[in-house]
Protein backbone atom coordinates (compact mmCIF):
# COMPACT_ATOMS: atom_id res chain seq x y z
CA UNK A 1 0.00 0.00 0.00
CA UNK A 2 1.08 3.60 -0.54
CA UNK A 3 1.69 5.71 2.51
CA UNK A 4 -1.03 8.34 2.85
CA UNK A 5 0.62 11.71 3.23
CA UNK A 6 -0.26 14.68 5.41
CA UNK A 7 1.89 16.91 3.18
CA UNK A 8 -0.49 19.51 1.81
CA UNK A 9 0.65 19.32 -1.81
CA UNK A 10 0.56 15.55 -2.33
CA UNK A 11 -1.60 12.51 -1.61
CA UNK A 12 0.85 9.66 -1.09
CA UNK A 13 4.55 8.92 -0.71
CA UNK A 14 6.72 6.28 -2.37
CA UNK A 15 10.16 5.56 -0.96
CA UNK A 16 12.29 3.15 -3.04
CA UNK A 17 15.25 4.84 -1.31
CA UNK A 18 15.57 5.66 2.40
CA UNK A 19 18.06 7.89 4.16
CA UNK A 20 20.22 10.76 2.98
CA UNK A 21 23.24 12.99 3.66
CA UNK A 22 23.05 16.68 4.55
CA UNK A 23 24.30 19.05 1.85
CA UNK A 24 23.02 22.57 2.61
CA UNK A 25 21.44 24.76 5.33
CA UNK A 26 17.93 23.59 4.47
CA UNK A 27 18.93 20.14 5.78
CA UNK A 28 19.80 21.34 9.29
CA UNK A 29 16.50 20.29 10.91
CA UNK A 30 15.57 17.49 8.48
CA UNK A 31 12.22 15.98 9.49
CA UNK A 32 13.09 12.65 7.85
CA UNK A 33 16.32 12.33 9.82
CA UNK A 34 14.57 13.20 13.08
CA UNK A 35 11.89 10.59 12.41
CA UNK A 36 14.12 7.74 11.27
CA UNK A 37 16.86 8.07 13.89
CA UNK A 38 14.32 7.20 16.59
CA UNK A 39 14.32 3.66 15.25
CA UNK A 40 18.05 3.10 14.77
CA UNK A 41 18.99 -0.31 16.06
CA UNK A 42 15.40 -1.60 16.31
CA UNK A 43 15.50 -5.15 14.86
CA UNK A 44 13.53 -5.69 11.64
CA UNK A 45 12.22 -2.12 11.60
CA UNK A 46 12.09 -0.37 8.18
CA UNK A 47 14.27 2.39 9.69
CA UNK A 48 16.48 0.17 11.81
CA UNK A 49 19.47 1.72 10.03
CA UNK A 50 18.34 5.20 10.98
CA UNK A 51 18.97 7.76 8.25
CA UNK A 52 21.80 5.85 6.53
CA UNK A 53 21.19 5.74 2.75
CA UNK A 54 19.54 2.49 1.73
CA UNK A 55 17.98 1.11 -1.44
CA UNK A 56 14.56 -0.51 -0.99
CA UNK A 57 14.09 -2.45 -4.25
CA UNK A 58 11.14 -4.39 -2.87
CA UNK A 59 9.14 -1.14 -3.06
CA UNK A 60 9.91 -0.43 -6.72
CA UNK A 61 6.76 -2.09 -8.07
CA UNK A 62 4.33 -0.63 -5.53
CA UNK A 63 2.77 2.08 -7.74
CA UNK A 64 1.76 -0.57 -10.29
CA UNK A 65 -0.31 -2.32 -7.62
CA UNK A 66 -2.17 0.58 -6.02
CA UNK A 67 -5.92 0.44 -6.58
CA UNK A 68 -6.45 4.10 -7.48
CA UNK A 69 -4.52 6.97 -9.10
CA UNK A 70 -2.43 9.04 -6.72
CA UNK A 71 -0.40 12.21 -6.65
CA UNK A 72 2.86 10.76 -5.38
CA UNK A 73 5.82 12.44 -3.67
CA UNK A 74 8.79 10.27 -4.67
CA UNK A 75 11.32 9.68 -1.88
CA UNK A 76 9.83 11.87 0.81
CA UNK A 77 12.36 10.26 3.19
CA UNK A 78 15.38 10.61 0.94
CA UNK A 79 16.86 12.20 -2.19
CA UNK A 80 16.86 10.07 -5.32
CA UNK A 81 19.85 11.91 -6.80
CA UNK A 82 22.25 11.64 -3.87
CA UNK A 83 25.70 10.16 -4.55
CA UNK A 84 24.87 6.87 -2.81
CA UNK A 85 22.25 5.97 -5.46
CA UNK A 86 23.72 4.74 -8.72
CA UNK A 87 22.42 5.86 -12.09
CA UNK A 88 20.96 2.47 -12.97
CA UNK A 89 18.73 2.47 -9.90
CA UNK A 90 17.47 5.98 -10.67
CA UNK A 91 16.65 4.76 -14.19
CA UNK A 92 14.74 1.80 -12.69
CA UNK A 93 12.65 4.20 -10.58
CA UNK A 94 11.94 6.30 -13.66
CA UNK A 95 10.87 3.21 -15.62
CA UNK A 96 8.19 2.46 -13.05
CA UNK A 97 6.95 6.05 -13.25
CA UNK A 98 6.79 5.84 -17.05
CA UNK A 99 4.85 2.56 -16.83
CA UNK A 100 2.15 4.12 -14.65
CA UNK A 101 1.00 7.39 -16.26
CA UNK A 102 -2.30 7.28 -14.35
CA UNK A 103 -0.35 8.56 -11.32
CA UNK A 104 1.23 12.01 -11.03
CA UNK A 105 4.78 11.83 -9.65
CA UNK A 106 6.60 14.65 -7.86
CA UNK A 107 10.38 14.19 -7.71
CA UNK A 108 12.29 16.68 -5.55
CA UNK A 109 16.05 16.99 -5.09
CA UNK A 110 18.81 19.20 -3.74
CA UNK A 111 21.29 17.54 -6.14
CA UNK A 112 20.24 19.71 -9.05
CA UNK A 113 23.38 19.34 -11.16
CA UNK A 114 23.01 15.56 -11.27
CA UNK A 115 19.31 15.98 -12.02
CA UNK A 116 20.20 18.25 -14.94
CA UNK A 117 22.75 15.78 -16.33
CA UNK A 118 20.43 12.78 -16.07
CA UNK A 119 17.39 14.54 -17.54
CA UNK A 120 19.58 15.38 -20.50
CA UNK A 121 20.82 11.79 -20.71
CA UNK A 122 19.26 8.50 -19.50
CA UNK A 123 16.10 10.20 -18.18
CA UNK A 124 15.22 12.08 -21.38
CA UNK A 125 12.00 10.13 -21.86
CA UNK A 126 10.95 10.70 -18.25
CA UNK A 127 11.76 14.41 -18.60
CA UNK A 128 9.24 14.68 -21.43
CA UNK A 129 6.41 12.97 -19.52
CA UNK A 130 3.73 15.37 -18.29
CA UNK A 131 2.78 13.13 -15.36
CA UNK A 132 6.30 13.29 -13.87
CA UNK A 133 7.13 16.61 -12.25
CA UNK A 134 10.77 17.44 -11.54
CA UNK A 135 11.66 19.87 -8.76
CA UNK A 136 14.49 21.36 -6.72
CA UNK A 137 14.67 22.69 -3.18
CA UNK A 138 15.39 26.40 -2.72
CA UNK A 139 16.09 27.55 0.83
CA UNK A 140 18.44 30.52 0.31
CA UNK A 141 20.40 32.48 -2.27
CA UNK A 142 23.75 30.68 -2.05
CA UNK A 143 22.51 27.11 -2.45
CA UNK A 144 18.98 27.50 -3.75
CA UNK A 145 19.23 29.97 -6.62
CA UNK A 146 21.82 27.94 -8.61
CA UNK A 147 19.49 24.93 -8.37
CA UNK A 148 16.78 26.90 -10.18
CA UNK A 149 19.16 27.51 -13.09
CA UNK A 150 20.09 23.83 -13.27
CA UNK A 151 16.41 22.89 -13.40
CA UNK A 152 15.56 25.56 -15.95
CA UNK A 153 18.32 24.20 -18.20
CA UNK A 154 16.59 20.81 -18.46
CA UNK A 155 13.92 19.72 -20.90
CA UNK A 156 11.56 18.71 -18.08
CA UNK A 157 7.94 19.05 -19.13
CA UNK A 158 6.86 20.15 -15.65
CA UNK A 159 9.35 21.98 -13.41
CA UNK A 160 8.71 22.99 -9.81
CA UNK A 161 10.41 24.60 -6.82
CA UNK A 162 10.00 23.68 -3.17
CA UNK A 163 10.97 26.90 -1.39
CA UNK A 164 10.90 25.28 2.03
CA UNK A 165 12.24 26.04 4.50
CA UNK A 166 12.53 29.60 3.23
CA UNK A 167 15.45 30.91 5.27
CA UNK A 168 16.04 34.39 3.84
CA UNK A 169 14.94 37.00 1.35
CA UNK A 170 15.71 35.51 -2.07
CA UNK A 171 15.85 38.92 -3.73
CA UNK A 172 14.44 39.53 -7.23
CA UNK A 173 13.31 36.06 -8.30
CA UNK A 174 13.05 34.88 -11.89
CA UNK A 175 10.64 31.92 -12.19
CA UNK A 176 10.23 32.00 -15.95
CA UNK A 177 10.08 28.42 -17.22
CA UNK A 178 8.98 27.17 -13.78
CA UNK A 179 5.47 25.73 -13.60
CA UNK A 180 4.88 25.54 -9.87
CA UNK A 181 6.33 27.08 -6.71
CA UNK A 182 5.68 25.78 -3.19
CA UNK A 183 6.61 28.08 -0.30
CA UNK A 184 6.76 27.19 3.38
CA UNK A 185 8.42 27.99 6.67
CA UNK A 186 10.44 25.57 8.77
CA UNK A 187 8.60 23.69 11.50
CA UNK A 188 9.53 21.77 14.62
CA UNK A 189 12.18 22.24 17.29
CA UNK A 190 14.63 25.02 16.44
CA UNK A 191 12.52 26.27 13.52
CA UNK A 192 14.00 29.35 11.86
CA UNK A 193 11.70 32.30 11.26
CA UNK A 194 10.24 33.17 7.86
CA UNK A 195 9.17 36.75 7.09
CA UNK A 196 5.96 37.61 5.23
CA UNK A 197 7.77 40.01 2.90
CA UNK A 198 9.91 37.12 1.62
CA UNK A 199 6.79 35.12 0.80
CA UNK A 200 4.99 38.03 -0.84
CA UNK A 201 7.93 38.71 -3.13
CA UNK A 202 7.85 35.12 -4.37
CA UNK A 203 4.07 35.21 -4.83
CA UNK A 204 4.38 38.33 -6.96
CA UNK A 205 7.13 36.72 -9.05
CA UNK A 206 4.84 33.74 -9.70
CA UNK A 207 2.00 36.03 -10.71
CA UNK A 208 4.30 37.95 -13.06
CA UNK A 209 5.95 34.90 -14.66
CA UNK A 210 2.90 32.62 -14.84
CA UNK A 211 3.91 29.99 -12.25
CA UNK A 212 1.35 28.31 -10.02
CA UNK A 213 1.76 29.34 -6.38
CA UNK A 214 1.17 27.07 -3.37
CA UNK A 215 1.60 28.37 0.17
CA UNK A 216 2.19 25.39 2.44
CA UNK A 217 2.65 26.80 5.94
CA UNK A 218 4.12 29.49 8.17
CA UNK A 219 5.80 26.81 10.26
CA UNK A 220 7.26 27.42 13.69
CA UNK A 221 7.76 25.18 16.71
CA UNK A 222 3.99 24.57 16.80
CA UNK A 223 3.08 25.00 13.16
CA UNK A 224 -0.63 24.29 13.73
CA UNK A 225 -0.97 27.57 15.60
CA UNK A 226 0.24 29.59 12.62
CA UNK A 227 -1.68 27.82 9.86
CA UNK A 228 -1.28 28.44 6.16
CA UNK A 229 -3.30 31.56 5.41
CA UNK A 230 -1.53 34.31 3.49
CA UNK A 231 -3.37 37.65 3.53
CA UNK A 232 -6.48 35.88 4.77
CA UNK A 233 -6.65 33.20 2.08
CA UNK A 234 -5.13 29.89 1.07
CA UNK A 235 -3.07 29.42 -2.09
CA UNK A 236 -3.43 25.87 -3.42
CA UNK A 237 -2.54 26.29 -7.09
CA UNK A 238 -1.00 23.27 -8.85
CA UNK A 239 -0.26 22.15 -12.41
CA UNK A 240 -2.78 19.88 -14.08
CA UNK A 241 -2.52 16.33 -12.76
CA UNK A 242 -2.76 13.15 -14.81
CA UNK A 243 -6.24 12.18 -15.98
CA UNK A 244 -5.29 8.89 -17.62
CA UNK A 245 -7.50 5.95 -16.73
CA UNK A 246 -6.04 3.32 -14.45
CA UNK A 247 -5.81 -0.17 -16.04
CA UNK A 248 -7.70 -3.11 -14.58
CA UNK A 249 -6.28 -4.95 -11.60
CA UNK A 250 -5.44 -7.92 -13.80
CA UNK A 251 -3.54 -5.72 -16.26
CA UNK A 252 -1.63 -4.01 -13.46
CA UNK A 253 -0.68 -7.35 -11.94
CA UNK A 254 0.55 -8.53 -15.33
CA UNK A 255 2.55 -5.34 -15.76
CA UNK A 256 4.13 -5.80 -12.32
CA UNK A 257 4.90 -9.44 -13.05
CA UNK A 258 6.63 -8.48 -16.28
CA UNK A 259 8.68 -5.86 -14.41
CA UNK A 260 9.75 -8.05 -11.51
CA UNK A 261 13.32 -8.26 -12.78
CA UNK A 262 13.76 -4.59 -11.81
CA UNK A 263 13.86 -5.60 -8.14
CA UNK A 264 16.65 -8.16 -8.58
CA UNK A 265 20.34 -7.74 -7.88
CA UNK A 266 20.33 -4.54 -5.86
CA UNK A 267 22.35 -4.28 -2.64
CA UNK A 268 19.98 -3.61 0.27
CA UNK A 269 22.30 -1.32 2.24
CA UNK A 270 24.63 1.27 0.76
CA UNK A 271 27.82 2.53 2.37
CA UNK A 272 26.91 6.03 3.49
CA UNK A 273 29.29 8.98 3.05
CA UNK A 274 30.24 10.72 6.28
CA UNK A 275 27.40 12.86 7.58
CA UNK A 276 28.13 16.56 7.10
CA UNK A 277 26.27 18.82 9.48
CA UNK A 278 25.60 22.22 7.95
CA UNK A 279 25.51 25.31 10.16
Amino acid sequence: MSEHSKIEWTEATWNPVRGCVKVSPGCKHCYAETFTERFRGVPNHPYGNGFDPRLVPEKLLEPLLWSAPRTVFVNSMSDLFQDAVEDAYIVAVARIMLMSPWHTYQVLTKRSKRLQEMLRGPLRQAAAASHIWWGVSVEDRKYGLPRIEHLRATSARIRFLSVEPLLEDLGPLDVRGIDWVIVGGESGAGARRMEQDWVEQIRRACERDGAKFFFKQWGGVQKGKHGRLLNGRTYDEMPKQSTKAIPSRADRLQLAKGSASLTDGWARILPAPALRVVA
